[in-house]
């Protein structure tokens, strides 16, 4: 078997050796799915996993625009399709510096599995650009998403591909964009979503991936006949991910000690109540600000320059804000400073050596394409709204957000249960979000 899976990990190397975080994320999936594929004959000679790890399409493409003093900038602008065999393409779009092929390559690969999982019908896809939205006023930002959606709307539509925000892309960028977009198309249409509520947004979607990667969380533990209720909590990342798994966290009675962003972190011993949040949510949302400026009204706090969250003892960690941000080490430091619980809220934000040292001592671990899928689910939620012309409340959608989640939880540790790998929640994920995708290729026939 391991020869079986080390060949076909060295054919797609040899078409992928130069994108590293791709490679990773096929390496992880690939060593948990291989032997349940050879295991099942249907599968013989279909290639499905290859198919899947090939991009049905890549478009990438100039993005060319004017900064406040009248200079022309250049930036490159991509949109990766990678899997539509059960929906049409759906995943965010990143303005990033650190945007390339690979990293949008391993966010589309893992997106599929990750739509699979919320039992929408929705494919996997992702974009962006290295542009960075940071020090940038509005107007530059505007006429950046303007000229990136005039290449962009010819390969989206509400049947085809439907863009969603990520890292850089909040409420203004999304709204820049749909205003384009609706310009170029003459039509109101539900193509982008994290809309804003007055205009076919839905209700929760900020909220969406924080409270669902810590509902998750709570399924995981109350699965052991523990809970969220009382336990310290450690969150990597200051956005909008980081923020709402914190509020979530304080509603249920944790105690949250951090928060970061790419200068540091800082560790409040007291907790990060309500009003603290709103403090952070004020620096980061608003004034666009560091998280260090926290410690200026709440000195009592600590700030750690160029330091991750992990070296503090904790109950629970939810690693929130980009890839590969926790190792093996830091993963040996949660696990002797006595954490039992670990779900990603960023994508892929635990590299491979901290997975198999949370495996090996047994702790709960939840990967990214189960316990943050809950943006994308409330993404599908306000396409289903838009299709409909209508909209949900505040409760139903939350509703309708905790019950994917339980869904996926229990796909997820029934299919780890089912083939002898009970609580490892990345095999569960991997097997049940493959699943369905497999089935819906295989009756397409060559071109699934």
């Amino acid at each position: 078997m391991n020869k079986i899976i080390h060949d076909f990990i060295k054919e797609i190397d040899s078409r992928n050796s130069h994108e590293p975080e791709f490679m990773q994320a096929v390496r992880e999936v690939s060593e948990d799915l291989i032997p349940y594929i050879v295991s099942q004959k249907i599968y013989h000679g279909k290639n499905i996993l290859m198919r899947m790890i090939e991009p049905e399409r890549v478009v990438m493409f100039r993005v060319n625009w004017i900064d406040d003093s009248g200079e022309i900038r250049v930036n490159r602008g991509y949109r990766v399709e990678m899997n539509s065999a059960i929906g049409p393409y759906k995943g965010g779009l990143r303005f990033h510096p650190t945007v390339n092929l690979s990293i949008l390559k391993f966010l589309a690969f893992e997106q599929v599995f990750k739509n699979s999982l919320t039992t929408l019908p929705m494919g996997g896809g992702k974009g962006g650009s290295d542009f960075d939205p940071k020090n940038k006023s509005d107007g530059e930002v505007m006429r950046f998403c303007q000229s990136f959606m005039t290449e962009l709307y010819r390969h989206i539509g509400p049947n085809t591909d439907i863009p969603a925000g990520d890292i850089g892309v909040g409420g203004r960028e999304i709204g820049y964009l749909f205003g384009q977009y609706k310009r170029l198309k003459n039509e109101f249409t539900g193509v982008l979503t994290g809309k804003g509520v007055s205009w076919g947004g839905s209700l929760i979607r900020p909220e969406a991936t924080g409270y669902g990667t810590v509902y998750f969380a709570e399924d995981m533990l109350n699965h052991i006949g523990d809970s969220i209720k009382g336990k310290t909590v450690t969150i990597s990342g200051s956005g909008n991910v980081a923020q709402y798994a914190a509020e979530k966290c304080i509603h249920l009675g944790a105690k949250v000690l951090t928060m970061s962003d790419s200068s540091g972190y800082v560790y409040d011993k007291d907790g990060i109540n309500e009003e603290k949040l709103n403090y952070i949510m004020d620096i980061k949302n608003n004034k666009r600000g560091r998280i260090s400026d926290y410690i200026k009204k709440y000195p009592k706090a600590e700030f750690k320059k160029n330091k991750t969250p992990w070296e503090v003892e904790c109950e629970i960690s939810l690693p929130s804000a980009t890839q590969n941000e926790l190792n093996g080490d830091d993963a040996k430091l949660l696990v002797k400073n006595g954490c039992i619980c670990v779900a990603e809220g960023a994508n892929m934000p635990c590299n491979s050596d901290a997975i198999k040292t949370f495996k090996f001592n047994k702790v709960l671990f939840a990967p990214g394409k189960a316990s943050n899928a809950g943006g994308v689910a409330t993404s599908g939620l306000e396409m289903s709204q838009n299709s409909l012309r209508m909209s949900w409340t505040r409760e139903e959608v939350d509703q309708k957000l905790d019950g994917i989640m339980v869904g996926i939880h229990k796909a997820a540790y029934e299919t780890a249960e089912k083939y002898g790998r009970p609580h490892d929640y990345v095999f569960g994920a991997n097997v049940a979000g493959f699943l369905k995708v497999a089935e819906a290729m295989l009756a397409q026939g060559s071109w699934g």
